[in-house]
């Protein structure tokens, strides 16, 4: 495969095609090469997946969308100098018909209904096993909507409970805008990092920290960004890099 100066396109034929299945051309969106070589290793073996290319970046998958007309995207939450929630939005206003695959580390309790809110067609954590992954990405592929039965069922005592419904967790009670503002603190984001990556007054987003902060019933900025780290590295922690899959 050869290297632009933004993204990675694979040197793989765009017209494959198999006796059993037509290959669905995937793209690949997460800044850890590790985990982008191990999803490409898992799709090797697979007559109908193909890898058309990578991306480590929000602007990156935009370029490589554009250029590489993709069957589907498999994208992380969490991206250098961006946002992952903002790149599913994004790509789901200019690309209606584009199948997305959320595969991340983060608390799927927590993220699932969100990402599918932005637009994601499916959610799925990296500690999952190969071959759940390998069944997430056919059925977002194939129109359909992934989630894991716990989530399904949550979601399902959600809608049951209708206005009733209130989680024992606080961080839900958090916007979809105030849980990113939270995520890029604890990554150790700037207000004005967080600012230009969501582009967004500096102000603004000093109002969002104000909102979190009485949700969240914190006095002060450095219980903010003590809570923020604790919570961002509480996750990092439970992940590990996968040397032949999501849940190596």
């Amino acid at each position: 495969m050869a290297a632009s100066s933004t993204w990675i396109r694979s040197s793989m034929s765009s017209g494959a095609s198999t006796g059993k299945r037509r290959v669905r051309r995937v793209l690949i969106v997460d800044d850890h090469p590790i985990v982008r070589q191990g999803l490409r290793r898992i799709m090797e073996n697979e007559e109908d997946l193909i890898v058309c290319g990578e991306a480590e970046t929000a602007r990156d998958a935009r370029t490589a969308i554009k250029e590489l007309n993709p069957d589907v995207m498999i994208a992380d939450i969490s991206l250098k100098q961006s946002d992952g929630i903002e790149l599913v939005r994004d790509v789901r206003a200019h690309y209606p018909q584009l199948p997305i695959l959320v595969l991340s580390m983060h608390d799927e309790t927590i993220y699932a209904e969100r990402m599918l809110s932005a637009g994601a067609n499916g959610y799925i954590m990296k500690q999952a096993a190969s071959e759940q992954f390998l069944v997430s990405l056919r059925r977002v592929l194939d129109g359909g909507i992934y989630v894991s039965e716990a989530v399904g069922n949550n979601m399902i005592q959600k809608f049951a409970a209708g206005g009733s419904y209130i989680s024992a967790n606080p961080i839900d009670r958090l916007s979809n805008r105030e849980l990113q503002i939270l995520h890029m603190i604890g990554k150790g984001m700037s207000t004005r990092e967080t600012a230009e990556s969501l582009n967004l007054s500096i102000k603004t987003v000093e109002s969002h920290r104000q909102r979190i902060k009485r949700k969240l019933n914190l006095n002060t900025g450095t219980q903010l960004v003590q809570y923020a780290v604790n919570w961002f590295t509480g996750r990092e922690s439970s992940s590990s890099a996968p040397s032949d899959g999501p849940n190596a």
